[in-house]
C-alpha cells in the first residue's frame, strides 16, 4: 500500500501533516476488522468440531485477560504475542496435591506434542524461583514457568482453584475451561488438542 503525506495549510506558520491513503488504503481498518472476525468464525466452526474430554468445559467465549510475566529465567513473556495460535494457559502451585500430579502429564504431553503447534503459558502462583526450580526440575524439567510472584496474574484470570487450564483459541478467546488435574498424554486429551490446533 502506498502512503502519501499531504501538507494542509490552516495557518500562517502552522502545518498540518494528514496522513493519507490512496484508494486500496480507504478500506484497510475494515478489511482488517474483517479478516478478525473471519480468523474467530473459522476457529469456533473447526474447535466446535470436536468433542471435549472428561473434565474439558466448553465456556462462554470471552477475551482472555492480559498476561504479561516474566519467566523464571528472568525473561518477558507476553501472551498477545502468541495470537494466531492455540495456547495452552496451566495455573499451578508445588504445595497443590493435583498440581504435582498433574504436571508430569503436561511434560509428557509437551514432548509428543509437534513442536510450535501448541504455545504453553505454565503459571506458577506466588512461589519463589528457588522452590519453583526444585519442583520442575525433578518432574518437568523441559517445563519453563512463568513467575506470578504476587498471584496478581492469576486473579486476573479468576480460576475457581488450582489447578486450572484455560484454553485460548488463536484470536484470542478463551474457549474452554478445565478444573482439577487431567492426564493430559493420554490419547482422548492428545487427540482433542491435535485436533483444535491442527492447521486446514
Amino acid at each position: 500500500m502506498t502512503m502519501v503525506l499531504v501538507p494542509i495549510g490552516v495557518q500562517a506558520g502552522v502545518t498540518i501533516l494528514l496522513l493519507m491513503s490512496l484508494l486500496p488504503g480507504l478500506v484497510i481498518g475494515g478489511e482488517s476488522e474483517k479478516a478478525g472476525e473471519r480468523l474467530q468464525a473459522t476457529t469456533i466452526l473447526r474447535a466446535d468440531t470436536f468433542t471435549p474430554p472428561k473434565g474439558v468445559l466448553t465456556v462462554k467465549q470471552r477475551r482472555a485477560p492480559a498476561l504479561i510475566l516474566p519467566d523464571i529465567d528472568g525473561d518477558p513473556f507476553d501472551l498477545a504475542a502468541l495470537k494466531g495460535q492455540w495456547v495452552f494457559v496451566h495455573f499451578w502451585a508445588s504445595w497443590c496435591g493435583p498440581c504435582r500430579r498433574e504436571i508430569p502429564a503436561i511434560q509428557r504431553m509437551v514432548e509428543k506434542f509437534p513442536e510450535g503447534r501448541l504455545g504453553m503459558a505454565i503459571v506458577n502462583t506466588a512461589e519463589d524461583e528457588d522452590t519453583v526450580f526444585t519442583f520442575l526440575g525433578v518432574l518437568a524439567p523441559d517445563l519453563l514457568p512463568l513467575m506470578d510472584h504476587d498471584g496478581q496474574a492469576t486473579e486476573r484470570w479468576k480460576p475457581r482453584g488450582l489447578p486450572s487450564t484455560y484454553l485460548v483459541d488463536p484470536s484470542g478467546m478463551i474457549r474452554y475451561q478445565v478444573l482439577g488435574g487431567q492426564a493430559w498424554d493420554e490419547d482422548a486429551y492428545m487427540t482433542f488438542l491435535l485436533g483444535i490446533t491442527e492447521k486446514r
